[in-house]
């Protein structure tokens, strides 16, 4: 007895490979990984992402952020605004305070890239 498995769309390659190493991405791929690896490639903005998982409620305000890491708030927002901008946290306003949370499953897209095993 045999079994068919389906076809995926193109599209849906990602469920199933690597990206990088299951075919060649398209430019706009690419830049958006790069963006999320560059954003990492700095260990100040590894720990800060670190620092929000860890946190209790998986959410930290910029508050709590500065003493860990050893600098000033205005040095730990724009490490921030980088991580947000390459999609790896969300950023709330509430009153005064920034809070910030991990993005779902945004680290795990950036593993699974690079997993040669899901190919």
């Amino acid at each position: 007895m045999t079994a068919e498995l389906p076809i995926l769309p193109t599209s849906d390659t990602g469920a199933c490979c690597s990206r990088l190493t299951g075919g060649a991405l398209d430019p706009s791929e690419a830049a958006i990984l790069a963006t999320r690896f560059k954003a990492l490639g700095d260990p100040t903005r590894v720990r800060l992402l670190s620092l929000i998982a860890a946190a209790g409620d998986g959410e930290a305000c910029i508050c709590n952020l500065t003493d860990p890491v050893g600098l000033s708030q205005p040095t730990v927002s724009h490490h921030m605004k980088l991580l947000v901008n390459a999609g790896l946290v969300t950023r709330e306003q509430r009153g005064r305070w920034a809070y910030y949370r991990l993005v779902p499953d945004a680290l795990a897209v950036l593993a699974g890239s690079l997993d040669p095993a899901r190919y």
